[in-house]
């Protein structure tokens, strides 16, 4: 299994994939031989999500991968200080946990996301500006998707 994980992370670094048959089809390519519902689960335990390529494509990309994972310290703050994420227009407002922004903010921050102009953090509550509403709406399920996933 960690060999496939390794292997699809590989493949999505190096194409644009759009599906879960075209990712198939490229492990097959590479000796790996995984149904469509191992797929799906390996898509979910690597956190890979949809985002929007420079062409308007919808391809996978990983949440953490070496050069956008939040430091291992801070993922703990962020779970505990997460309460909820939500966007509107390129605009995204993470609630935390009362005097626990600032802490949030700086996991978040530690994430180098291109196309986030910048970041506020109040007591409760964090303010991501983004450069585009598509970003906004993909960053926000990320976060939202991390917060969510067990250590």
């Amino acid at each position: 299994m960690k060999k496939r994980h390794e292997e699809i992370l590989r493949i999505i670094s190096e194409e644009e994939i759009m599906t879960q048959e075209e990712l198939a089809a490229r492990l097959r390519e590479r000796g790996f031989d995984a149904a469509q519902a191992t797929i799906s689960r390996d898509i979910k335990t690597l956190s890979l999500v949809k985002m929007t390529a420079p062409d308007g494509k919808l391809i996978y990309r990983s949440l953490l991968k070496d050069d956008t994972e939040m430091p291992e310290k801070l993922i703990p703050v962020f779970r505990h200080a997460f309460v909820s994420c939500d966007h509107a227009g390129n605009l995204i407002v993470i609630k935390t946990l009362s005097g626990m922004a600032n802490a949030l903010a700086s996991a978040v921050d530690s994430m180098p996301y291109q196309g986030i102009l910048g970041s506020v953090a109040g007591d409760d509550a964090v303010l991501i500006v983004c450069k585009t509403e598509n970003l906004a709406a993909e960053i926000s399920a990320v976060l939202s998707r991390l917060a969510e996933k067990k250590n």
